[in-house]
């Protein structure tokens, strides 16, 4: 099938493209007999990669994914090629290659892509309007990530000399509440430490409404927000991930492709539990196990989410309360990919309501 396509397409070659952050290495093989036609390097520049590929013939050009692959792709199927990105989980031939160097890499892109393109577990990047909103919400991350550590650095400061800050909130926690609060012996050290937190805080409130903005004006953000505990950022993170929620043949499939479900090592009668596989955005899931959280807490509404994982934390032993959330989280992502494609209102008792029914009925 894939030499059917390559005929159509005029392709006669492919290309191993190992991307670096300087320059990159590339193999040219021919398409039908796998013979290297050339070996190189090529600066990782939008002027260097035009030239080099912009007057030749289509070609099927496989490169791993990474810091460049969005734009090198984009760039090279505007060049009329056929590229495929490939997922680094996936290339076990490479990882495990005791004599691992970029030359060596190119190769095997070229020689896989050439006898089996799906062997690479091609992946899809992002359209640059969701990038560009994913870099907003990433960039917030990282911020509310650096005061968090801050605020430990200043707390624990405190301790070290015998004194003790009071509680708050990350977003209250300043110089307002908290210099006055600072044992004379560390004060000079620290205040310069909550000015920079008072900075950080502002930047954040101004992502956030950015955010809000954003998701106001994402109709499917609005819309999965009703599930109390999914707030703008859950919301808009989900989508921008997910992108087409069509890419998911089952609502189910999602939970896996945000690394929520277990992982499996089957061999013969011997099939042990596993973790999850914590494959996919680390960035999602982090929310959707944040809001999961939120639901099985002391404010979260009586809804299906939380009986489900009430009823998973009561079975007890070790790390039940997290194997919940998680749980909850899995749960969550179908929940919320159910509605994106089905466009129903959400019910927070729906399975609830609906077993009770086909009870009612049978008793009949």
């Amino acid at each position: 099938m894939a030499m059917d396509d390559d005929i159509r397409k005029g392709i006669v070659e492919v290309v191993g493209l190992d991307l670096g952050d300087k320059r990159s290495q590339l193999c040219v093989l021919d398409r039908d007999c796998g013979e290297v036609l050339e070996e190189g390097t090529v600066p990782t520049t939008r002027e260097a990669l035009e030239r080099r590929f912009s007057t030749v013939r289509p070609m099927r050009i496989a490169l791993e994914a990474g810091t460049h692959s969005p734009w090198v792709s984009q760039l090279l199927e505007g060049l009329g090629h056929d590229v495929i990105v490939a997922n680094p989980r996936r290339l076990r031939l490479i990882y495990t290659n005791r004599r691992k160097n970029d030359r060596v890499d190119a190769r095997y892109l070229a020689q896989v892509a050439r006898l089996d393109p799906r062997l690479l577990a091609p992946i899809r990047h992002r359209g640059e309007e969701a990038r560009a909103a994913l870099a907003l919400l990433r960039s917030r991350d990282v911020l509310v990530r650096t005061r968090t550590k801050l605020i430990n650095h200043v707390r624990g400061m405190v301790k070290s000399v015998g004194g003790r800050l009071p509680g708050c909130s990350a977003g209250a926690f300043g110089t307002k509440k908290m210099a006055d609060e600072l044992p004379a012996l560390v004060k000079e050290a620290l205040l310069p430490v909550l000015e920079v937190i008072d900075d950080l805080s502002g930047k954040i409130r101004a992502y956030d409404r950015r955010i809000e903005r954003l998701a106001e004006e994402s109709p499917v953000a609005g819309h999965l927000m009703a599930i109390r505990g999914v707030g703008p950022l859950t919301a808009l993170a989900f989508v921008l991930t997910l992108e087409d929620p069509d890419r998911f043949p089952k609502s189910r499939s999602v939970g896996a492709y945000l690394g929520l479900a277990p992982g499996s090592d089957q061999s013969g009668d011997a099939n042990p539990q596993k973790r999850i596989t914590k494959e996919g955005d680390a960035f999602v899931r982090r929310l959707l196990i944040n809001s999961a959280h939120y639901i099985l807490g002391p404010f979260g509404e009586d809804c299906d989410l939380r009986r489900y994982g009430l009823k998973i934390a009561a079975r007890g032993g070790k790390n039940a309360k997290k194997r919940a959330a998680v749980a909850v989280a899995r749960k969550l992502a179908v929940v919320m990919h159910c509605l994106w494609v089905t466009g129903e209102v959400y019910d927070p008792l729906y399975n609830t309501r609906r077993s009770t029914a086909t009870k009612t009925v049978t008793e009949a």
